[in-house]
C-alpha cells in the first residue's frame, strides 16, 4: 500500500483511477479543482464506501504553494489535472499554458522539493499530430496541431527534463482516446450517445472520417494503476492504447445498432475542426507498456470495442439527466 496523491481526480479519467487504486488499498488523496459549489466532480458519485476511504483536497494545481502543501506525505504522485478540451484551447490558449505548463511545473517541483519516490505524468496521443506512420510508437515526432496538443508537448518536455536534469523518479504514460461513463458530452462517444438517449431525430456531429484509437476507461485507469505501483520504466515514455483505429463514422454506425434506431446525420461545422488542426488518424503501438509493465486492454479489437460501446450506452442511457442534454453542444 502507498500514500497516493492523483491530481484531476474529480475528472472522467481521474475518477476512475481513484475507485482502482482504492480497489487496490492504497492510501489515496485525490486533488480537484476547487470550487465555490463544493463539487468534487465525478467523485460525488463513487460508492459511500469508496468516497470513505478518500481524502480530498480542493485547491488550483496553477498555485505551487498549495501544491507543494498537498503534495508533501505521499510517496507516489499520478499527474492528471489538465485542460483538455481542444475547442475551447482555440478561444483561450494562455490558459491552457498556465494549466498543462505551469501547472505540470508545480507538480514537478513540489515532487522533487519532498523526495516523492515515482511521480506518473500524464501525456496524450494529440501530441502525435496526424499519424506520419502507422502504427505509431513513442520515436513518432510530435506536432502540436491545436493550443492543447502544445500544451501538453511543453508539459512532456519539461517532465522529461526533471528526470533527465534532477533525477526525479518519472514515468510518462500516454493515454490514446479513452471513452467511457462519465466522460464529458463534448467528445464524440457522449454526444452521440447523448443524442440518441434523447431520442432526436436529427444527429449533429463533427467530422466522421478521422480515425482514433479508442481505449475504454477501466483499461486506462488499470494502466495507470499498474505503472504507478512498479519501479521499472523511469525516464521513458509509453503509449497506451488497444492497438487498432476505428472511423468515427464507424462508432456512429454501432451506436446507432447498439439503440436501435436510425436517426439522420448532419455535419455541424461549429463541430468542425480546423483542417490544419484536425488530427486525421491514430492507431497506437503499445508493446512497449506491455513489456515492462504487463498491461493490456481487455477490450481490445472491435469486439472489445462493441462491449465497451454498450456499457458506456447503457451508463448514459441510466444517467441521462446528471447534466447531459441532447440539445447541447459543449466545448
Amino acid at each position: 500500500m502507498a500514500r497516493v496523491l492523483v491530481t484531476g481526480a474529480e475528472g472522467f479519467i481521474g475518477s476512475h483511477l481513484v475507485e482502482e487504486l482504492v480497489s487496490r488499498d492504497h492510501d489515496v488523496t485525490a486533488m480537484v479543482q476547487y470550487n465555490s459549489f463544493n463539487s468534487n466532480g465525478w467523485l460525488d458519485f463513487l460508492p459511500d464506501f469508496t468516497k470513505e476511504r478518500v481524502a480530498i483536497r480542493p485547491g488550483d494545481i496553477r498555485d505551487a504553494g498549495l501544491v507543494r502543501e498537498i503534495v508533501d506525505g505521499h510517496d507516489r504522485v499520478v499527474h492528471l489535472a489538465a485542460l483538455i478540451a481542444i475547442p475551447y484551447s482555440y478561444t483561450a490558449p494562455a490558459s491552457y499554458i498556465e494549466t498543462n505548463v505551469l501547472g505540470t511545473l508545480n507538480v514537478l517541483e513540489a515532487s522533487r522539493s519532498v523526495g516523492v519516490e515515482r511521480v506518473v505524468h500524464t501525456s496524450t496521443s494529440e501530441v502525435y499530430g496526424t499519424a506520419q506512420y502507422v502504427p505509431i510508437d513513442e520515436r513518432h515526432p510530435l506536432a502540436g496541431q491545436s493550443p492543447y496538443a502544445a500544451s501538453k508537448i511543453g508539459a512532456d518536455q519539461l517532465a522529461h527534463s526533471f528526470w533527465s536534469s534532477f533525477g526525479l523518479p518519472l514515468v510518462t504514460v500516454r493515454p490514446f482516446n479513452a471513452y467511457g461513463p462519465r466522460q464529458s458530452q463534448r467528445a464524440f462517444i457522449p454526444s452521440v450517445i447523448v443524442q440518441l438517449v434523447g431520442n432526436v431525430s436529427e444527429i449533429r456531429l463533427g467530422s466522421l472520417e478521422p480515425t482514433r484509437d479508442l481505449t475504454f476507461v477501466a483499461d486506462t485507469a488499470n494502466g495507470f494503476a499498474d505503472v504507478l505501483e512498479s519501479d521499472a520504466g523511469v525516464g521513458e515514455v509509453f503509449n497506451m492504447g488497444s492497438g487498432f483505429e476505428v472511423s468515427m463514422q464507424r462508432v456512429f454506425d454501432v451506436l446507432c445498432d447498439i439503440s436501435g434506431q436510425n436517426p439522420s446525420l448532419t455535419v455541424d461545422t461549429e463541430r468542425v475542426r480546423p483542417a490544419a488542426s484536425e488530427v486525421e488518424r491514430l492507431w497506437s503501438e503499445s508493446s512497449k507498456i506491455a513489456e515492462v509493465f504487463g498491461w493490456e486492454p481487455d477490450h481490445g479489437g472491435l469486439e472489445g470495442l462493441h462491449r465497451g460501446l454498450e456499457t458506456t450506452y447503457q451508463w448514459f442511457k441510466r444517467s441521462s439527466g446528471d447534466g447531459y442534454s441532447p440539445q447541447s453542444y459543449v466545448v
